[in-house]
């Protein structure tokens, strides 16, 4: 069925709902055909790699290189600051905010969907809400692309290198000696993630963000990120939110991305998510 026609189809639904529906329907008529859903369209970004092709091309990618600070100085008050803060993770580890920790490690879909699925308050899914699960997805490549200006430059050691220590994400850690720790990509796209999570549901707000901002924290207890790194990399995130919003396709996926998570809601839709034992360990 065409999207545009099913959006505009009658249903039960409130006011404020309905103006959703119509504007995202609106909006999706401006273009020749909708924003697509399938990964089969949209092709993955390395084949085999599970992650799919931005919305951004990579010379409209915010210049994290030019946006950032050089990382601190070994020896310097932050770097000092960074180790003391790394340390005293540590105390975390095993516990079920470390066991968190290595669950937001995952960004392969349909896992890395159930991210933000409390926080929001309902499931995200190809299935259920394949419009908002495609923004995620397309989203997560280019915060996380947006990085590496900086991270190849620096290569800054990740903070189990240099306190030849263990991580909550064992299989990833020989790779990740590899890849420069300044700027965290997973905090860019964790926060990218937060940010148009709260413009698309500005009433869930305040549990958006702070999700958000333990996405990134998850890093640091994870032992694969210094604070300044989680810190700049949702700056990274931020620019590359902005950059994205002159993308027409994505400002498309977003209206129709809205008009789902209404729908969501009118039908009394729930995350598929021990939701309370997310929140006792995020505490």
């Amino acid at each position: 069925m065409n999207q545009a026609l099913h959006l505009c189809a009658p249903r039960r639904t409130t006011r404020s709902n309905f103006a959703v529906l119509f504007l995202a329907a609106a909006l999706t008529a401006c273009q020749t055909t909708p924003p697509p859903t399938s990964p089969e369209t949209v092709g993955e970004f390395r084949a085999g790699s599970g992650y799919l092709n931005g919305y951004l091309d990579r010379k409209d990618l915010p210049d994290s290189l030019a946006l950032l600070h050089k990382p601190p100085n070994e020896g310097s008050a932050q770097q000092l600051a960074d180790q003391d803060s790394y340390r005293d993770s540590r105390a975390l580890r095993g516990g079920p905010r470390w066991i968190q920790a290595a669950a937001d490690v995952n960004l392969k879909w349909p896992k890395a969907a159930d991210t933000f699925s409390c926080a929001l308050g309902i499931a995200i899914s190809q299935d259920k809400t394949p419009h908002l699960n495609m923004l995620l997805r397309r989203s997560l490549l280019d915060a996380g692309l947006a990085t590496y200006a900086a991270k190849d430059h620096y290569k800054r050691q990740r903070p189990f290198v240099v306190n030849q220590d263990s991580t909550c994400a064992a299989a990833e850690e020989e790779s990740l000696r590899k890849d420069g720790s300044y700027p965290s990509g997973h905090a860019a796209l964790g926060w990218a993630w937060a940010l148009l999570l709260t413009e698309l549901a500005p009433e869930r707000s305040d549990a958006l963000m702070a999700r958000g901002l333990a996405f990134g924290h998850s890093r640091m207890v994870c032992g694969v990120h210094w604070p300044s790194d989680i810190s700049t990399g949702q700056i990274i995130g931020a620019a590359t939110v902005a950059r994205l919003h002159a993308n027409d396709s994505f400002v498309a996926q977003m209206a129709l991305a809205r008009a789902e998570i209404a729908q969501s809601r009118a039908r009394g839709a729930q995350p598929a998510l021990d939701c309370a034992s997310e929140a006792a360990a995020l505490k």
